[in-house]
């Protein structure tokens, strides 16, 4: 396991599959999660707080979550907006499995579980939702941010969750310094060690 991480494509270790209960869009659920992904114990903490902090998810449209892991935030705005095609990214191939398997067993028909790659490149999004991987590295972070954000629609937020103590005040001001003109950054909620930092797009 010590070779795994939950942002490799394909993880080496015995895929070990897990029931978890969980509370999404105040319902209480029972999903499956699995070794190798980003924490398959629960929802993390900065999770809780980005999904305690973010407003309702737009009634339709393209909404995306960025990382996804298992799909917390995925099934959680699928749940709330119905009419919605909740696209849910991640490079992990076995977390990608996971939100498949999530989205049927809670009847949702309006989740895509793919890779990057896989999402069109004519599509934009109505909101971006995410807990994004710090630990990939400020370089391959940033070039995550910088393909994903230009694809907000005009008038739509997008909802970073970021432990202070890894970077979030500086990566606030990275996504200042770097976004265009119509994009402004601001710190929507601090909680728990966290912030949430919202990219709106004039």
């Amino acid at each position: 396991m010590a070779d795994d991480h939950y942002f490799s494509s394909s993880p080496v270790s015995a895929l070990q599959f897990r029931p978890i209960h969980v509370t999404l869009n105040g319902l209480e659920v029972e999903l499956t999660t699995a070794n190798g992904v980003f924490s398959p114990e629960r929802i993390d903490t900065g999770t809780h707080v980005l999904l305690s902090n973010t407003p309702p998810a737009p009634p339709g449209g393209q909404l995306l979550d960025l990382g996804c892991g298992w799909g917390p935030i995925a099934l959680s705005l699928a749940l709330e907006s119905p009419h919605s095609t909740v696209w849910a990214v991640d490079v992990n191939e076995r977390a990608l499995e996971l939100v498949r398997r999530n989205a049927s067993s809670l009847g949702l028909g309006n989740v895509n579980a793919c890779t990057p790659e896989d999402v069109p490149d004519d599509i934009e999004f109505m909101t971006i939702r995410s807990n994004p991987p710090i630990r990939v590295g400020k370089n391959e972070l940033h070039h995550m941010l910088e393909r994903w954000l230009p694809r907000l629609e005009s008038g739509a937020d997008a909802w970073l969750v970021v432990q202070r103590n890894l970077g979030s005040d500086s990566l606030h001001r990275w996504l200042d310094g770097t976004l265009a003109d119509d994009f402004t950054v601001s710190r929507a909620a601090t909680s728990k060690g966290y912030r949430v930092l919202r990219v709106r797009r004039h």
